[in-house]
């Protein structure tokens, strides 16, 4: 089974009592798939919100858990080598997740900070002045805090700011916030704006209009199902 997007992994824990974590209800549910004829089904899921979900399911599914991240250094490798990138991370567990695989980049972090009752965004480490800085995170619904850590970002000297996330969900058309028309009136929009087709109705849409740019997946599928003889 190839389930690109997990799309209630961001409710892996509960707030108050009576929540419902559906992460793992649909993990369990998954889990109940009878058995292969070669044994318990195997689960392709990119860029999980959490990596510790993988123990959510049970002993009938194997869990592949791939990241898309390969596909973006490629892009960056193929558009924008000659230019000074930096690689900026919303949270700290976004950094923890995924900044092992940039290595080769400035890394910035982004953290919230109070400021009086309210709470904004800084950087909090690594250098964007001069820079072409991406912010990679594993999924955009609203784009509430990719739009705040840009501000932050180009606050901090940058010369543009672009985005990377696997998981263009974008509820509500959010992404007409991003999308370049006479309608937005950020002065400073995302530069460029790469997603995959984790979700597809939603990257039909979007693909044709900039600053969006659709990595497919399925080469990297087509390579994951025959390294795992699926």
């Amino acid at each position: 089974m190839v389930l690109p997007y997990f799309p209630t992994g961001t409710m892996e824990r509960v707030d108050y009592e009576g929540q419902v974590a559906t992460a793992m209800t649909l993990a369990t549910l998954l889990s109940n798939l009878p058995l292969c004829a070669t044994g318990p089904a195997k689960l392709i899921v990119y860029d999980i919100h959490a990596l510790q979900e993988r123990f959510y399911f049970h002993n009938n599914i194997i869990p592949i858990l791939i990241t898309a991240v390969p596909l973006f250094l490629d892009a960056l490798s193929n558009y924008h080598h000659d230019e000074k990138v930096a690689i900026a991370f919303p949270d700290e567990g976004a950094m923890k997740r995924f900044a092992v695989q940039f290595k080769q980049f400035e890394l910035i972090l982004c953290s919230k900070v109070r400021d009086g009752d309210k709470r904004k965004v800084v950087v909090k480490e690594g250098e964007a002045k001069g820079r072409h800085v991406f912010i990679v995170d594993d999924l955009v619904k609203t784009g509430g805090t990719l739009l705040e850590c840009k501000t932050a970002i180009l606050a901090a000297g940058a010369e543009h700011v672009s985005a990377f996330v696997t998981h263009a969900v974008f509820p509500q058309e959010s992404w007409k916030r991003f999308a370049y028309s006479d309608s937005n009136k950020d002065p400073r929009p995302f530069e460029q704006f790469y997603v995959t087709d984790s979700c597809p109705t939603t990257t039909a849409i979007i693909k044709d209009k900039a600053p969006f740019h659709v990595l497919s997946l399925a080469p990297s599928i087509a390579h994951c199902v025959t390294a795992h003889q699926i």
